[in-house]
């Protein structure tokens, strides 16, 4: 169950309504790039001793700065993307199937950069000397620290059979680029075409978090998510704020006191990594009237959406109002859970390629190709591709890009969306121990165990044994890094190649997972469906058949019964059939098994008693998710009731129909505490002699509360007809006080310190439930 944080959520809403080890080694041996000791890629610094020598010419580009005549030098392989040493910059990139690559370049962010290309200055980097491993690279004297758009033009074989992508036409975005550099505005239909392209900045000082600043580091089991999108949360005029910080990160920090007044201790961010909100208009396409406002489309899993600046600051202004948002909420004791996408990419498919990175850079890489079939791409995601996850190269991505996250914007976790792709080898077949989950160390360590043992260095023989039987010291070092073991890491326990793993997922004590389990049970029982009961009692229980074992607890299971996909609260107990033709898919889309009850109406009405049920059913659902055993998440919204009208996967609309509608909250109140174990014997007596019967849809139990004596008395019934129930006895010294009858109109449905209860029975309203608490 929810912990005493929950309580407000609860009361707030009643009132308004995550290859085998040996051949990964191979892959890494065969790089070469660990002949150089891998710096971490936060230090954003380069050895200058290890610029061996220096080309004997020197070119000049007008594009840069007429006056400044740049030096060029071999540059190292380590860190990959842009760092700085002395009077110039190192670029590096990966690509180990490219013939040719240039370093392309130009001054500054512009204010329109649709050709961004045009006039930039290309460095072609020599192979014989620009090269280490797999590694490409140059290190640049004379460049500026900052205000340089940057990309790389690469070519390559050009067998698509065999897995190649490339293109020399494109100038690529580097995938380890810190900021992103691209349109300035979100939705300006008038740079719909823009180029995405890496920039820097070296010169600016380090972000002030403050001499009080401190992390929350919130136990997990007290956590209470807010599932929620950064721009939608303030876009519509109806938040109140000034129209430049409408829909920006500096908006969500004008409605934190909203948050904490809702109850609730963590934000999970819809994707804010960034990505390009106009891509369904490249082509046409019956969705080229759409816009990405979720962001389910990474294009960089470093830079934070940089059109969630307020007034188009672009992306370092964005990186800065990134940390000001997290420094607020962590000041306000909320932490920062960020929904990361290391499934796919915005690259899409072959057919309708959006080519802006991994692709053209090393696409047989990057992405689970089937080379038995043309190479054509593994879609286990039903975007168009699947990233390579289990690749060392793009474990080692991946986990970079997780410490960035940590190390310079300070967040708490990470839920990782369709998180069995993570499970999935290069070859796509699920694996029971993928390295991406279950190791980490030997991406820091043996590494350089591997490499050395292959040339030579005897000293290593005991520690390359270890690593090609197995690093089985090393399986479970994820949750001891020294960077990622303070974070809450959530996986979403499926993808769309049907592998799923609720409970299942390779966990190792540390990994959290979307309970998609308890999503559906709860929903059947409450709208009435038979067989259900038991089913229900496990769900509020903890959901044990999933989770009690080795050492996971009942908060290892993120309950939840609406999220950003599917219905919202509302369109669940107001729709029987989702209504997604305003997306232009004719109605494909979007699931079909959303176990919904529109109550006796299909959409919006005005008959007084469909309505009345409505509200019953919400504030059932919530009462069902708030006394459940496990980490609570609701979506933004539900707290008022939002309906997408039907709408169950509105991921392109920019409309009222995702944006918060702040004009319809209303005021909020204070409420109860709850729990957080499994319910054993001791916890919870369950008054039901009527396990069997199919047909029964009541259940009702008390939680017992033994250190204070405040039992909680629950009773939910889903029949259309009223139950009568004999209320057991409270404990000693205590009377039963009613807090909660969904029932009731409000405000009388809901009151916090509860009114005096002595009758022995209970009317349970059809479709409604009740709490009733022990006090003196």
């Amino acid at each position: 169950m929810a912990n005493q944080c929950a309580s407000p959520l609860l009361d707030a809403f009643h009132r308004t309504l995550l290859p085998d080890l040996d051949q990964d080694c191979k892959e890494l041996s065969a790089r070469g790039r660990f002949m150089i000791n891998p710096s971490n890629v936060f230090d954003q610094s380069v050895e200058a001793q290890s610029i061996e020598f220096t080309f004997n010419i020197e070119k000049t580009s007008e594009m840069l700065d007429a006056d400044t005549s740049l030096k060029y030098s071999r540059g190292v392989a380590s860190p990959l993307g842009v760092s700085v040493a002395e009077n110039g910059i190192n670029f590096a990139v990966f690509s180990r199937h490219a013939t040719r690559v240039s370093l392309c370049l130009s001054k500054c962010e512009r204010e329109d950069n649709q050709q961004m290309d045009d006039g930039m200055l290309e460095v072609p980097l020599d192979p014989q000397i620009n090269k280490t491993g797999d590694v490409w690279h140059i290190y640049i004297e004379g460049l500026s620290q900052s205000g340089i758009v940057y990309g790389y033009r690469i070519d390559g074989p050009q067998g698509w059979g065999q897995g190649h992508r490339f293109d020399s036409s494109v100038i690529l975005l580097d995938p380890y680029a810190k900021l992103v550099s691209g349109r300035k505005r979100f939705g300006d239909v008038s740079d719909k075409m823009s180029k995405f392209l890496g920039t820097y900045d070296f010169t600016s000082p380090p972000f002030d978090w403050g001499p009080d600043y401190k992390l929350p580091n919130i136990p997990e089991a007290d956590l209470v998510i807010y599932e929620m999108n950064v721009r939608a949360f303030t876009a519509d005029g109806s938040s109140g704020l000034d129209p430049d910080i409408c829909g920006s990160y500096l908006g969500v920090i004008e409605k934190i006191p909203y948050l904490l007044e809702l109850g609730i201790n963590a934000v999970e961010l819809l994707p804010a990594f960034e990505f390009d909100e106009f891509e369904f208009q490249r082509y046409p396409n019956p969705r080229n009237h759409m816009i990405n406002t979720w962001g389910y489309s990474t294009m960089n899993f470093f830079a934070p959406m940089s059109r969630y600046a307020s007034s188009g600051g672009g992306s370092l202004v964005a990186s800065h109002q990134f940390k000001e948002m997290v420094k607020a909420l962590h000041n306000a004791r909320i932490e920062v859970i960020l929904d990361v996408v290391y499934n796919h990419t915005n690259e899409a498919d072959d057919d309708h390629p959006y080519t802006t990175s991994f692709r053209g850079i090393d696409n047989k890489v990057y992405y689970m190709v089937d080379l038995g079939n043309g190479a054509k791409y593994m879609n286990f995601t039903g975007c168009g591709n699947t990233l390579n996850c289990n690749h060392p190269v793009v474990m080692e991505l991946i986990l970079d890009s997780l410490r960035h996250w940590v190390n310079e914007y300070h967040v708490d976790g990470f839920r990782f969306d369709l998180a069995s792709v993570l499970c999935r080898g290069t070859d796509g077949a699920p694996l029971d121990a993928p390295p991406i989950i279950k190791v980490r160390a030997y991406l820091l360590v043996s590494f350089l165990d591997v490499f050395n043992a292959s040339q030579g260095d005897c000293s290593m023989k005991g520690s390359f044994a270890t690593r090609v039987s197995g690093s089985a010291d090393l399986y479970q070092a994820i949750a001891k890094d020294d960077v990622l073991s303070r974070c809450k890491i959530i996986a979403e326990p499926w993808d769309c190649g049907g592998l799923y793993l609720v409970g299942k997922f390779p966990n190792w004590d540390r990994w959290a997972e979307w309970n998609g389990r308890y999503r559906d049970d709860i929903r059947k029982f409450i709208k009435g469906d038979c067989s259900m009961k038991g089913s229900f009692a496990t769900r509020v229980s903890g959901s044990a058949d999933l989770y009690q074992a080795n050492k996971r607890k009942p908060y290892h299971s993120i309950n939840f019964i609406i999220a950003h996909d599917g219905f919202t609260l509302y369109d669940l107990v107001s729709y029987n059939y989702k209504h997604n033709n305003a997306n232009g898919e004719g109605g494909n889309d979007g699931c079909n098994d959303n176990y919904s009850w529109n109550c006796g109406f299909e959409g919006e009405t005005n008959d007084v008693n469909v309505l009345s049920l409505r509200l019953r059913q919400m504030k059932n659902f919530h009462l069902a998710l708030m006394i459940s055993q496990g980490t609570p998440m609701m979506l933004m919204g539900d707290e008022y009731g939002h309906t997408r009208y039907g709408n169950n996967n509105s991921y392109g609309h920019d409309t009222s129909i995702n944006h918060f509608q702040w004009k319809l909250l209303e005021q909020r109140r204070d409420s109860h505490h709850s729990f957080k174990y499994f319910l054993n014997v001791k916890d919870v007596t369950w008054h039901e002699d009527n396990w069997d019967n199919h047909e029964s849809k009541f259940l009702a139990f008390t939680l017992h509360d033994d250190q204070f004596g405040g039992d909680i008395y629950v009773a939910f019934n889903a029949h259309d007809y009223s139950v009568k129930v004999t209320v057991p006895s409270p404990p000693q010294n205590k009377q039963w006080h009613r807090v909660i009858d969904s029932n009731l109109e409000s405000p009388k449905d809901f009151i916090p310190e509860g009114i005096l209860f002595t009758n022995p029975c209970y009317n349970v309203a059809p479709y409604s439930s009740i709490l009733l608490e022990a006090k003196p």
